[in-house]
């Protein structure tokens, strides 16, 4: 029975780390909404530094900002900075490549939301 288990473990952990998420490097779209629901768009640029951390580009409406992003799982967070306040985005890293997420902005209430779709 104890085999039977550590073997099924192994199998589970195989399949775990085969199915791993991953952010891949390079250039995204951006569709998402603002605190007050409005629409936006732009292009979003990943440059990875290490296995866990990357940069990440943003520019929407014409306005660039810039954060420092980390990798767990499939939870990819970003800290940034947009003019002269500070950011927080949480996306949730799906089978197919795309980045969904939730952002808020020091002084704001609210959330809002952004999809990343890597430009291949």
């Amino acid at each position: 029975m104890k085999k039977i288990i550590f073997a099924a473990a192994l199998a589970l952990e195989a399949a775990t780390t085969a199915h791993a998420q991953t952010v891949n490097a390079g250039k995204y779209t951006v569709e998402g909404t603002n605190l007050d629901g409005s629409s936006y768009s732009g292009t979003a640029e990943i440059t990875l530094a290490s296995e866990t951390t990357c940069v990440i580009e943003w520019e929407t409406a014409g306005v660039k900002s810039t954060g420092v992003c980390m990798l767990n799982g499939n939870a990819f967070a970003a800290g940034y900075v947009l003019e002269d306040a500070l950011g927080l985005i949480v996306y949730k890293v799906n089978g197919d490549g795309t980045l969904d997420g939730k952002w808020t902005i020091t002084g704001k209430d609210g959330s809002g939301t952004e999809v990343l779709t890597e430009v291949k």
